[in-house]
């Protein structure tokens, strides 16, 4: 989720969820695997991989892990063949989604994913229908006792950042692509925590849930997320913190 909205909170929850269920290292040796498949096997010259690595690394991933993942994808070991399929739609309240998924078996993951969006009043949309909403950004997340306005304003504008926003309690730097390692190799090179950092698609309008909407919302999101062919849930809604501790 990301920053115009309450994606601290957001993903907050996301990453709990993720953690409960020990699906990180899954999901990341999948990105891995179709990466290398798709862009080769090294990370200089594969962008997308270069990406994966450093998300497995930041999870703590051993290193043997991250290498047979990458052999599994350009066939130097025998694995699992992943297809990509990425589904749009509408949640409660008009709210729009967009789900990443990794699969072996199509028509399981697509009759599973159109199952929870029936069951939580969502619908799957045509292909277009709400991928035009969002933007692929790159964003890096600083708690502000990390760092100044004026330290962090640098960095974006000597690395080619996009923004600076204040979020009461964080700053959120966003970047294109191309520019976020960069970006966050500055960030790390004077010495700034961050909260999170990622390439993730940005929404460029939010949708405020509140009540009934909002808990359907939630639960739309954690059946999604709870699916084990579900790389990644985008959405464009915006709810206050209590409203998603409540739901939760």
């Amino acid at each position: 989720m990301s920053g115009h909205s309450k994606w601290a909170t957001i993903k907050h929850k996301k990453g709990a969820l993720d953690a409960k269920r020990g699906k990180i290292f899954t999901r990341l040796i999948k990105e891995i695997t179709i990466a290398a498949k798709t862009g080769g096997g090294d990370p200089d010259g594969n962008p997308r991989l270069r990406s994966a690595i450093l998300a497995a690394k930041a999870e703590n991933m051993p290193q043997d892990n991250i290498k047979r993942a990458i052999q599994r994808g350009t066939g130097e070991l025998e694995g699992v063949n992943y297809e990509e399929i990425s589904f749009e739609g509408y949640g409660p309240g008009g709210v729009a989604l967009i789900v990443d998924t990794l699969t072996d078996n199509r028509n399981r993951t697509v009759s599973e994913v159109r199952f929870a969006f029936s069951k939580n009043g969502g619908n799957l949309g045509e292909t277009g229908s709400v991928r035009f909403m969002f933007s692929k950004k790159g964003v890096i997340a600083i708690e502000k006792a990390e760092a100044t306005e004026d330290q962090l304003m640098n960095i974006v504008l000597e690395h080619g950042g996009e923004d600076l926003n204040d979020h009461e309690e964080s700053w959120e730097i966003v970047t294109d692509p191309a520019s976020y390692e960069a970006v966050l190799a500055a960030v790390k090179a004077a010495k700034i925590t961050t909260v999170m950092s990622e390439v993730t698609m940005v929404a460029s309008t939010y949708t405020k849930l509140e009540g009934t909407a909002a808990n359907q919302m939630i639960r739309l999101l954690d059946t999604l997320e709870d699916l084990d062919d579900v790389q990644n849930v985008y959405s464009n809604f915006d709810m206050d913190a209590e409203q998603m501790e409540a739901a939760g």
